[in-house]
């Protein structure tokens, strides 16, 4: 069973074709959202499905709308156990909204300290001040999606138990396959991105998984990463119950 951890459904021309796709192939897919008002427009039409769940998010790059949009996290934070797109992107595309983004930042994490959640993590430039923050404010359920920072800081991330969501576009470069080999195989979890990540000039789908498993099948040496990465989406699941 494949597991797409971190896909923008929502931003894909016809969502509900991909949504009937992933859950008619199986296919476990959380759907990101990059704000409340965005998740509460989605979440009528999830409601019904066994495979696909939408999460509860607030995207570092949409920085300009937090003020507004917070109250609506609070509202809507007991109607899914998933939160993301979250985090902190300092490149220079956020720089500009650092202290803004650190802000809610902190709001969010205090508002799921104490609730069970399972967070997807945004962290382009700024995975230490992140990693600093999860520990802060004590979160235990955490995956680091598409990471692209240091080699060594991994194992910190690891040591706190956090996870590492991989896509496609990880497998074909050369830092993502860095990256990739650095992470212990329990700790893998796979996803598409889409509709960020295309693959011959088209978004990739919840079902391009195969792709990533293939890949780390080879890298791990282990026909079994599919049931692997499985379990491990399962051992997150758990703490959350």
């Amino acid at each position: 069973m494949f597991i797409d951890s971190h896909c923008h459904f929502d931003l894909y021309p016809t969502p509900k074709d991909i949504i009937k796709e992933s859950e008619n192939l199986g296919i476990i897919t959380i759907g990101m959202t990059n704000l409340p008002s965005h998740f509460k427009m989605g979440y009528p039409h999830i409601q019904n499905y066994k495979k696909v769940r939408l999460a509860l998010g607030m995207h570092p790059l949409m920085a300009e709308y937090h003020s507004k949009e917070l109250p609506l996290f609070y509202k809507y934070l007991d109607m899914t156990s998933y939160i993301g797109e979250i985090g902190l992107d300092f490149s220079r595309e956020g720089m500009s909204t650092k202290n803004i983004q650190l802000d809610s930042f902190e709001k969010i994490l205090a508002a799921v300290s104490k609730e069970k959640k399972i967070l997807s993590i945004h962290s382009r430039k700024a995975e230490k001040e992140v990693l600093q923050l999860l520990k802060e404010y004590k979160i235990h359920n955490a995956i680091f999606h598409w990471y692209s920072g240091g080699v060594k800081l991994i194992d910190q991330i690891i040591d706190e138990g956090y996870y590492f969501s991989v896509n496609t576009a990880m497998i074909k470069s050369e830092s993502g396959k860095k990256i990739i080999k650095r992470i212990p195989k329990e700790f893998i979890l796979t996803e598409t991105d889409g509709p960020f990540i295309k693959r011959n000039n088209t978004p990739v789908k919840p079902k391009d998984i195969k792709l990533v498993i293939d890949y780390l099948q080879n890298i791990f040496n282990s026909k079994s990463m599919e049931v692997q990465v499985y379990q491990n989406f399962v051992k997150l699941l758990n703490r959350i119950k």
